[in-house]
């Protein structure tokens, strides 16, 4: 499956009377939003337009743009908004004028401004650590009656959308399922709550990280100090080591939501390695774990995991905790 781009028709809305022109049967332009269609409110954008060489004027339907009258070089033409705000969300068309008269409209373009409510939460159940050609199931959740969640990659470059699953009042979800998973797939996710009949979405939710293992020809491996199986209370290292050089190792844990711990790798003993320290542990952090590596250029691919390792605690459980802790991230 390949993200693609789509766009929530924004139903009802009018954007002011539409001047008047005689449209023929001269081919469309071409019509596109700079930097995106999705725009966070008061930010500034542009509308761009190419037509033929001979075109002499554009004409773009909607408040607050206007006609652009010289052109650009190219026959090209751009409407700026220095701030837009949520009277400028909708449907737009462009047109062009040649000597021959007036082109058909442009394909439609939806401009969406987000800020107008609360930020949704966006999870993955099964972790964000995803191996190539498996299944990726993303959570959009919110406490607002959203009607539909949309799910946004890489800066708003690509969309999913769904309808709003009611749970109670005013609790609402959507799920978004991704497969087969490919390289591209990995990089950092956001969702946005939506009301039907408008163009104005929420604020954006923080962004989630996928990262796509086995892509990466250095499968570490995974040790534990003092020994699997540790009471209650001791202290527990778990070590991931790599021959090949890489910048970063990844610790997870089977059936943990929780972003994996990173590391920056430290070179010794002719290996790269990275030590996360579990001090004092509790039977909560019994479990199988696996570690990954990454290198910088591809921040979000990492190897094949490490064969797992399970990790028993003997003794009283003490309250909850996501395991390990300890270690400051490394940066992304």
């Amino acid at each position: 499956m390949t993200l693609t781009l789509s766009v929530m028709t924004c139903l009802g809305l009018s954007l002011g009377p539409r001047t008047s022109v005689q449209l023929g049967t001269i081919p469309k332009p071409t019509l596109w939003a700079d930097p995106g269609s999705v725009i966070a409110q008061f930010s500034p954008m542009a509308l761009r337009c190419q037509g033929p060489l001979e075109t002499v004027k554009y004409h773009l339907d909607g408040i607050p743009w206007h006609r652009q009258n010289p052109l650009e070089p190219g026959a090209k033409a751009k409407f700026h908004n220095p701030s837009m705000g949520f009277h400028a969300a909708g449907q737009y068309h462009r047109y062009y004028e040649t000597p021959a008269g007036w082109s058909e409209p442009s394909d439609p373009m939806e401009l969406v401004v987000t800020g107008v409510s609360r930020k949704p939460s966006l999870l993955t159940p099964q972790g964000p650590v995803v191996a190539h050609g498996g299944s990726l199931t993303q959570q959009c959740r919110s406490d607002v009656d959203y009607d539909r969640f949309a799910l946004y990659k890489d800066q708003g470059v690509n969309l999913l959308q769904g309808s709003g699953q009611k749970f109670q009042a005013g609790l609402s979800q959507a799920n978004f399922t991704l497969s087969p998973v490919s390289h591209s797939y990995g990089g950092p996710y956001r969702c946005y709550g939506v009301h039907n009949l408008s163009c104005e979405w929420s604020a954006p939710s923080d962004p989630l990280d996928i990262l796509i293992a086995g892509q990466i020809p250095a499968r570490p491996s995974l040790s534990v100090q003092p020994g699997p199986r540790v009471a209650s209370g001791e202290k527990v290292t778990l070590r991931c080591q790599s021959w090949h050089h890489v910048d970063t190792l990844f610790l997870t844990k089977e059936g943990a939501a929780h972003p994996p711990l990173r590391l920056k790798s430290k070179y010794q003993s002719y290996r790269d390695q990275a030590k996360f320290p579990m001090s004092p542990v509790t039977s909560a952090q019994s479990g199988t774990y696996q570690c990954y590596s990454r290198i910088s250029s591809y921040p979000y691919l990492l190897s094949d995991p490490s064969y797992p390792l399970k990790l028993v605690v003997s003794g009283a459980s003490g309250s909850p905790s996501p395991p390990p802790t300890g270690p400051t991230p490394a940066p992304a």
